[in-house]
């Protein structure tokens, strides 16, 4: 969809280039490179067997969740009863929403917000209450607790959404800031819905601390959700899951997902979680991760010598930057609508971040080979941000 949907018709995919330009894919939250051997190779074992009928999840797959996050993040004591498959992340909040929240409940989530969750709320009927994060020192993005307590109080919520690390401004909250956090959500009586898809790419000097981990309390009061697709670039395979470690939440949040006869796991999913969540993708991961971060570091670096006006925050994890337009635009005399075209006009495919927060922004996924991402930055400063 990343290179397919540029310049159809109808569709929120950015428009097609000018004559003389190939188009840089870095609009959806994609990766263009290539995804683990060891996954395509326990694809192509799987294949070579010529049944695909009903079947169960296997041992191994539960005990490669357990291993990849006792080894990834520390994380001990998970067992196979609180694993639970979900079709996306998005299809798990949905069902965990029904679970805890009626259509007219409001809901917390943290702004500039991920699309999915709002999508996902509104076409749900609930009503989104949104915090603010705040650009603090050094323009890092940090949650408003005071905000935060205000608002579960003032619209009476006990539900919130908590995407760590953070989509789309790239933090990965400290075990500080989540302690801080869990504690507004326990003293208001709070469902935590977690979405930490994001979980696996996180920067050199960061490290992603599980919101179950944080507390007895949280972790009595936290649904989790997982998967790999961002990781290992296999959304189109689909396979989430969740960790669930109260029975309680853990009971109402299958009640609702088995009642759909929808939430069923594709056998060749398990299999790509199998060799995705083993050493070799971990060491895949791993390079991956200084990958992505030589290209953050070299699209920040270019931002902040050569393009006036233009403010981002370095991320700290993912590989998607936010950037803010407002005083560019401003300066010259643009709407964030002409600033955004000028760019797909030259083949970079960035896209729209308004959607997610704040009136200028525009959302650029760096998952590409470096040669990409510089040719990309090299069109921008020579045709779009020209000093």
């Amino acid at each position: 969809m990343a290179v397919d949907s540029i310049g159809q018709p109808g569709g929120f995919a950015p428009d097609a280039p000018q004559k003389g330009f190939d188009a840089i894919p870095m609009w959806v939250a994609d990766m263009n490179f290539p995804t683990a051997p060891s996954i395509t190779r326990a694809l192509s074992e799987r294949i070579a067997h010529p049944a695909f009928g009903y079947f169960l999840p296997t041992e191994r797959y539960h005990d490669a969740i357990i291993d990849w996050h006792a080894h990834r993040n520390g994380v001990q004591g998970i067992t196979s009863e609180m694993i639970g498959y979900e079709n996306g992340i998005l299809g798990g909040l949905v069902s965990a929403l029904h679970a805890f929240a009626t259509p007219g409940d409001a809901v917390l989530v943290h702004s500039p917000a991920y699309i999915g969750f709002t999508h996902s709320l509104e076409d749900n009927g609930y009503k989104i209450v949104r915090s603010p994060l705040m650009r603090g020192t050094a323009g890092i993005w940090r949650m408003d607790l005071d905000d935060m307590d205000r608002k579960l109080k003032e619209h009476h919520c006990h539900v919130a959404i908590l995407c760590s690390p953070h989509n789309p401004t790239g933090r990965v909250w400290s075990r500080g800031e989540l302690e801080q956090a869990m504690e507004v959500f326990r003293d208001n009586d709070v469902i935590v819905i977690s979405d930490e898809i994001w979980s696996d790419i996180v920067l050199p000097g960061y490290h992603h601390i599980p919101t179950q981990s944080i507390s007895e309390d949280a972790r009595m009061r936290t649904i989790a959700l997982y998967a790999p697709s961002k990781t290992f670039n296999l959304a189109g395979l689909v396979g989430g899951y969740h960790i669930i470690q109260n029975p309680y939440l853990r009971d109402r949040v299958m009640s609702v997902s088995s009642k759909t006869h929808y939430n069923s796991m594709n056998v060749l999913s398990m299999h790509a979680l199998i060799g995705a969540y083993s050493q070799e993708g971990a060491d895949w991961v791993d390079e991956l991760c200084q990958v992505i971060a030589g290209n953050v570091r070299f699209a920040c670096d270019t931002i902040e010598s050569r393009f006036d006006g233009v403010d981002v925050s370095k991320p700290e994890g993912t590989y998607m930057l936010f950037l803010d337009c407002q005083e560019f635009c401003e300066s010259h005399g643009m709407s964030i609508e002409q600033l955004r075209k000028a760019g797909w006009d030259v083949g970079v495919a960035w896209q729209d971040g308004c959607a997610f927060g704040g009136s200028h922004t525009i959302r650029m996924n760096l998952a590409l080979p470096i040669s990409r991402v510089k040719e990309a930055f090299r069109r921008l400063e020579e045709h779009v941000f020209p000093a």
